[in-house]
């Protein structure tokens, strides 16, 4: 059943959010999940260049069968999650991702973790990521009121700025310092602790109705589809495409500029990684502020502007000097900052102006165009320090990463204001 005013706190009083246990396993549970998800996002990878000693693209191609799942899966998951409880989903999916990697700890014991298995390994924890993320970007609005949702977002991508603390540079140390099969382990036990957190949440959600004649799945996408396309999100999945293909370019060359053009170690670069961690704690602080005082659209622009502006100071690095690392901790932590400043923004945009029925097809919707060309851009990342060199091959999709904020000036995005109202509801 849906929430009421005797069992959700008043969004005027945002420590109660803390009071309510289903919040807090909530909390709980997705910041293990991001913590063993971002630790596996370095694992796999720094496996690939430190011990298979892969090739640019090769590592390419590992990413991108990580991330195709995205492409592939995340319309019909969507239109499923609009009709299952997101707790269900979520749980299932944790479960899932502590299997596999379990497995891959067990072949890499046993020195079968080649490339194969590790592409194997990678569609599988990318698929079930797709489940749990959908659900994920579904169930605070079945739990909150909508006057809470930038509150109750600051909350929990505050947590996921931890995990991007920890998760990275523990990856990298344990790639680096121990073993594989210890990162991967590790990985699995944050994965088991949010499924035993989320499995406890007990407040029921307010789910659609089963109909009769039940809508066919492909109708359920095309809705979620034009829903999109033709509303004020528009701009917002534009721009999260922009952003993604850039991004996983720039990733895939940034994880072998370090090591092979700065000589740094694993263990360095999951320190630099985790430097957008503090940088992101601060950026859920501000977006729990910013947007009320100086509009939503103004501050999505800015944001995204100088956040990802500041990854062109890093093609010009040189050495692995105590100086170089200075700055790659200072270039990553203003990235952090006004990257989750944009992302905590952007997300309650989405949520509050998608009714509740459309809230996981609309989530699926921008994160299949968005995040479904990450693989691409994976490819290209990969392609371009094969063929340009790292350097050059770095600038070119830092500065690609520009057109984000180009797009989201360009449109109605950026005159959201202060306030942003409730649409109507829709089945």
């Amino acid at each position: 059943m849906p929430p009421t005013s005797s069992d959700v706190p008043a969004a005027s009083d945002a420590p109660q959010l803390w009071r309510h246990p289903d919040f807090r396993r909530l909390w709980l549970g997705q910041t293990a999940s991001q913590l063993g998800e971002h630790a596996t996002l370095v694992v796999l990878p720094l496996f690939a260049v430190l011990t298979l000693d892969v090739g640019a693209d090769q590592l390419g191609v590992l990413r991108a069968v990580g991330q195709a799942p995205v492409l592939l899966l995340s319309l019909l998951v969507g239109a499923w999650v609009d009709r299952w409880r997101t707790r269900t989903v979520m749980v299932w999916a944790d479960a899932g991702r502590a299997l596999v990697l379990g497995a891959a700890a067990v072949l890499a014991l046993c020195g079968g973790l080649g490339l194969p298995a590790l592409l194997v390994a990678a569609f599988a924890v990318g698929a079930l990521s797709v489940f749990f993320d959908v659900a994920y970007q579904s169930s605070l609005v079945r739990l909150v009121r909508r006057d809470q949702l930038v509150r109750g977002n600051s909350a929990l991508e505050g947590s996921r700025s931890a995990a991007q603390v920890g998760g990275p540079a523990l990856g990298g140390t344990l790639v680096s310092q121990l073993s594989v099969p210890a990162a991967a382990v590790f990985s699995a036990l944050f994965f088991v602790l949010s499924f035993l957190s989320i499995r406890r949440i007990r407040r029921g959600e307010p789910v659609q109705e089963r109909l009769a004649r039940p809508v066919r799945t492909g109708r359920r996408i095309v809705e979620g589809l034009r829903f999109v396309a033709a509303g004020p999100l528009r701009a917002v999945c534009l721009a999260s495409a922009a952003f993604q293909f850039f991004f996983a370019a720039m990733t895939t060359v940034y994880l072998l500029f370090l090591p092979r053009e700065l000589h740094v170690t694993g263990a360095v670069v999951g320190l630099v990684l985790a430097a957008t961690g503090p940088g992101a704690l601060l950026g859920s602080v501000l977006a729990a502020r910013l947007p009320g005082r100086f509009g939503h659209g103004p501050v999505l622009v800015t944001a995204a502007a100088l956040g990802d502006g500041v990854l062109l100071c890093v093609p010009a690095l040189h050495g692995s000097s105590a100086l170089t690392l200075a700055a790659l901790l200072a270039v990553n932590f203003v990235f952090g900052t006004f990257g989750q400043l944009v992302n905590v923004t952007v997300t309650a945009v989405r949520q509050a102006l998608t009714p509740a029925g459309t809230q996981g097809r609309a989530a699926a919707t921008i994160t299949f165009v968005g995040m479904g060309m990450a693989p691409l851009g994976s490819l290209l990342g990969g392609f371009l320090a094969q063929e340009w060199g790292l350097r050059t091959a770095l600038l070119v999709t830092a500065a690609g990463m520009l057109l984000s904020p180009v797009l989201m000036a360009a449109s109605p995005l950026a005159r959201l204001g202060r306030v942003l109202e409730a649409p109507a509801q829709s089945a």
